[in-house]
C-alpha cells in the first residue's frame, strides 16, 4: 500500500465573488504518479498554487505526513518538501546548468566566494542519480539545451533539495516525441525512487503511460478519481467534459 504524504480535506478557494475551488479532497502518495486533469478553467492551476502557497486556500485542511500544516506562502511549501516545476521552468538561459541548479541557494566557502567545485559535484551526483545522461556538460549554458534537457534540469533542481513531493505542470508541452519519452521515463524513475509525483497534463496518452491514479477536476470541483490501469481514456474524457461519471473508483491505495 502506498503511503499518503500530502492530504487535502475540503479545500476551497475564492477570488472575490468567483469560487475557483469547492471542497476538494485529495491524497498524494509516495512512490506514485497522480495525474491531475481537467479542461481549461477546471481549477488545476488554482489547486497547485494553493499547495505551493502562492494563493493559499480560503477553507479546508492540509495534512503533511499525517500532521496538520499551514501553507500561507511558497516558503512554507518548500520547507515541507514540496517543489513545483512550472511550465515555464524558471531557468536562466544565460547561466550554466550548475548555476541554475543552485540559483538562490549557492554553496559558499566564505561570504565572498561561491564553492563552485562542491556545487558541480552535487549537480553531477543528482543528475547521475536520476539517470540523466543526455547533458554533455554541466558547464554549458541552459540556452544550448534541448527542451527535454531543460525539463530534466528543472526536475533535477526540484528534487535535489530533499523534496518528497514534486508537482510537474505540463512537463511535455511543446516537446518532440523523443524528448517527451525522455521526460516520461524521468517521471517513472522519480516515482520508483519513492517520490510522490503530481502530474498536470492535457495529454492523456502521456498520462496513461506513467500515472497510477487519475483525478479529474471540472469547474473547480473533483468529479472523478480512477486507477489508471482500470479505466480508459474515453471514461476520463467523459468526466472532463460532462462531469457525469458512469463508474467512479475511489481507493485507498494499491
Amino acid at each position: 500500500m502506498k503511503k499518503t504524504i500530502l492530504k487535502l480535506e475540503g479545500v476551497s478557494k475564492r477570488f472575490g465573488v468567483v469560487q475557483a475551488l469547492s471542497h476538494i479532497n485529495l491524497e498524494v502518495r509516495t512512490g506514485e504518479v497522480m495525474a491531475l486533469v481537467g479542461d481549461n478553467g477546471a481549477g488545476k492551476s488554482t489547486l497547485i498554487k494553493g499547495i505551493a502557497g502562492i494563493h493559499p486556500f480560503s477553507k479546508g485542511k492540509i495534512y503533511y505526513k499525517g500532521q496538520p500544516v499551514k501553507i500561507n506562502r511558497p516558503r512554507d511549501s518548500s520547507a515541507l518538501g514540496i517543489e513545483v516545476v512550472y511550465q515555464d521552468l524558471a531557468l536562466a538561459d544565460n547561466l550554466d546548468v550548475v548555476a541554475n541548479m543552485f540559483l538562490g541557494r549557492e554553496m559558499v566557502q566564505t561570504p565572498w566566494r561561491i564553492d563552485e567545485a562542491s556545487m558541480e559535484k552535487a549537480c553531477l551526483a543528482t543528475l547521475e542519480a536520476l539517470s540523466v545522461m543526455t547533458i554533455h556538460s554541466v558547464r554549458q549554458p541552459v540556452a544550448t539545451l534541448s527542451g527535454g534537457q531543460r525539463q530534466a534540469i528543472a526536475v533535477a533542481k526540484a528534487v535535489m533539495w530533499n523534496s518528497e513531493v514534486v508537482i510537474l505542470d505540463e512537463p511535455t508541452a511543446a516537446l518532440g516525441v523523443a524528448q517527451t519519452h525522455q521526460v516520461l521515463e524521468l517521471i517513472k524513475r522519480l516515482a520508483d525512487k519513492g517520490l510522490a509525483i503530481v502530474l498536470i497534463s492535457h495529454n492523456l496518452q502521456n498520462i496513461f503511460e506513467v500515472a497510477n491514479r487519475i483525478v479529474v477536476l471540472r469547474l473547480g470541483q473533483k468529479v472523478g478519481e480512477y486507477i489508471a490501469a482500470e479505466t480508459s481514456q474515453q471514461e476520463v474524457i467523459q468526466a472532463i467534459t460532462t462531469g457525469r461519471i458512469p463508474r467512479m473508483t475511489v481507493q485507498n491505495g494499491n
